[in-house]
């Protein structure tokens, strides 16, 4: 293959899914020439899965990914055919929206974004190796044309195409996802390395014809007819006066006895694939063989935008045969005549084992090589492109000569699915759950601008605009709380009455300051206001949540606080670059091991690697302390 010069950039991003456009945007908004290379134009930002964005945990992200200057929270505000705000009857940590995207709008409209963008270029190419300088850092990218794009730092997301195999009952063949080009040679390259790989599965359902469903047979699941949005800045009166319904029915005995009677024609469980599937997010095979105790399971079928008789059978992954397929389809009450038009198929793709990466996403072993998304082991839209945001900006802040960029476990969500790849490491596909966040009452969906749009500006991604409605909004809530705690509500205020009738609360005795009332659980800021309304500006929905959270849950907040504090102070305490792991006397053998291979930066880190003990890190921290590293490279030297 003959080579020739193509372009210099400072970052180039390869892939262009979730991850990928996350990265791209993010590093050309902080000023870096950027260039985003992908298989397939027609492909930018597509939805291969579920037509969907947000959900538990997911929907924070989202969210984060927003309030610091990412994309995705606009786009899906743009696009959305339903939204709902899921757990409403639970605390707001554990609130969180999701949507129902049209997936060709969403995907075409991220397009338009990224072509609108300054400092980006969006190129269709399929990149085979690295550039690799004499000091054995990434400096560019070779495609198959043999163009060779150099650069200052290559931030790689290429989803479930490394080397994707794709699995339906005994046919297999080399696929990315949808039966787009698989990318072989780069894996290949990556090995070359000594970059370790391992292999992953995931898998999508059947799509079926809208009008082939019989929708009377099944629930309703309609979304909120109140503004929700996952932007910061979308405004409740740019909420889309849309609503188009999923649908809800299950699975039964029938279709449970016809996939046991097929399941030695299912690649999982014949062998043929040897990647290891999602827990949370399991097959129809997985789900009966490890829950055979349920009679049925939940399936939703779900629209795939407005402009496609495409509907999706969420619930229903599976790698069976297609005419196995169509035999589980005429078993399921609703869809007895559903005409199939893609069948459901199994995936298998590369991934890189994410302890060979720092907490900024850059591959140790390679300087200047960052990877994001499906290809660090997660599974989801929303975590690919939360690490697809921090790997942009940390190749633009390498460009600069900047520090990194890290979010702690207390700051972002983001934060924790990071540091829980690079730290524990994960051996299915990673999954972000609302119970992996110690510090969930503070990492809610409901403050990710407080939490990380003033980062997001100092960082050139959140605009001044955006910066400048944070600053007016905290004033707005500190204002407000302190007139609450100023205000006293009497038993003859107007219209106290029925307010306590409506919401069966206790009626007042004597009087009570404001604030203390907001405090009752059944009471609502905007039930309050009403009482006694501000004397000037009236604060918008969200600020005002925003007063009634901070109140109800002051005493919690407060604790978690005090939690942070006493971690961070292992956070803080640092782990010299130069350590010797082998000269710390008394050190557990397999601590010592698992410290190697991990490399922690601080003793908090080294505190959550899987193996090490409280006594090791006692053990550690005196040796930092004594400055036993120091005393170690004066003997070397």
């Amino acid at each position: 293959m003959e080579k020739y010069e193509a372009g210099n950039y400072e970052v180039i991003v390869v892939g262009a899914g979730h991850a990928g456009c996350e990265a791209a945007l993010a590093s050309a908004r902080m000023g870096v020439s950027t260039l985003l290379l992908t298989l397939n134009l027609d492909m930018v930002a597509y939805m291969p899965c579920n037509p969907s964005v947000g959900g538990p945990a997911k929907g924070v992200v989202v969210r984060e990914i927003d309030a610091l200057g990412g994309e995705m929270g606009r786009n899906i505000d743009k696009t959305y055919i339903q939204m709902r705000l899921l757990n409403t009857s639970k605390g707001p940590a554990v609130q969180a929206l999701r949507a129902q995207a049209d997936k060709h709008a969403y995907a075409n409209a991220m397009k338009e974004t990224i072509e609108n963008t300054e400092n980006l270029d969006l190129r269709q190419g399929l990149v085979q190796e690295l550039v690799i300088d004499e000091s054995g850092q990434a400096k560019g990218v070779v495609t198959d044309t043999g163009a060779v794009y150099r650069s200052q730092a290559v931030v790689l997301t290429t989803g479930t195409s490394a080397r994707g195999k794709i699995f339906i009952g005994n046919v297999q063949y080399s696929s990315g996802p949808n039966n787009t080009l698989p990318s072989i040679k780069l894996s290949e390259h990556l090995l070359e390395l000594g970059i370790e790989l391992t292999r992953f599965k995931t898998g999508t359902p059947p799509r079926l014809h809208r009008d082939t469903i019989d929708y009377s047979q099944m629930e309703e699941q309609p979304g909120d007819t109140k503004p929700n949005h996952f932007s910061f800045m979308t405004a409740d009166e740019d909420f889309k006066d849309i609503n188009i319904p999923c649908w809800l029915t299950h699975t039964n005995l029938q279709t449970h006895q016809i996939i046991e009677a097929n399941l030695e024609r299912a690649p999982m469980f014949s062998g043929l694939v040897e990647g290891v599937g999602a827990r949370y997010c399991p097959s129809i095979e997985d789900k009966i063989t490890r829950f055979s105790d349920k009679p049925r399971h939940q399936l939703f079928v779900e629209p795939e935008g407005l402009h496609t008789a495409e509907m999706y059978l969420q619930g229903l992954s599976t790698s069976l045969p297609e005419e196995t397929q169509l035999e589980i389809l005429k078993s399921i009450r609703g869809l007895e005549n559903a005409k199939l038009m893609r069948p459901g198929y199994a995936i298998e793709y590369d991934v890189v084992i994410p302890h060979q990466l720092s907490q900024t996403l850059e591959l140790r072993q390679v300087p200047g090589l960052f990877t994001a998304g499906q290809m660090n082991g997660t599974s989801g839209y929303e975590e690919a492109a939360g690490q697809g945001l921090m790997a942009g900006i940390n190749a633009a802040l390498k460009v600069k000569d900047e520090e990194g960029f890290i979010l702690g476990r207390d700051e972002a969500y983001i934060g924790v699915m990071v540091d829980d790849l690079v730290t524990k490491g994960t051996t299915e596909p990673y999954r972000l759950l609302t119970s992996r966040a110690e510090y969930r009452l503070l990492l809610r969906h409901d403050n990710a601008d407080l939490r990380l749009t003033e980062k997001g500006y100092q960082l050139g991604l959140a605009t001044q605009e955006r910066y400048q409605q944070l600053i007016a909004k905290k004033d707005l809530i500190a204002d407000e709380m302190k007139r609450l705690s100023q205000v006293r509500i009497k038993p003859s205020t107007p219209g106290l009455d029925e307010l306590f009738e409506r919401v069966n609360s206790t009626p007042l005795k004597d009087g009570i300051l404001a604030i203390d009332l907001l405090k009752r659980p059944e009471i609502e800021y905007h039930d309050l206001v009403t009482l006694i309304p501000r004397s000037d500006q009236a604060l918008d929905r969200q600020t005002g949540e925003q007063v009634g959270i901070q109140i109800k849950y002051q005493g919690y907040i407060e604790k978690a606080q005090r939690k942070v504090e006493k971690m961070r102070a292992m956070e803080d305490k640092k782990i010299p670059d130069n350590i010797d792991w082998d000269a710390i006397d008394n050190l557990a053998l397999e601590a010592r091991e698992r410290l190697k291979l991990i490399g922690p930066t601080s003793l908090g880190q080294a505190s959550r690697v899987s193996g090490v003990n409280p006594s090791d890190i006692a053990i550690l921290s005196v040796y930092i302390s004594q400055g036993g590293h120091q005393s170690k490279q004066k003997k070397t030297k």
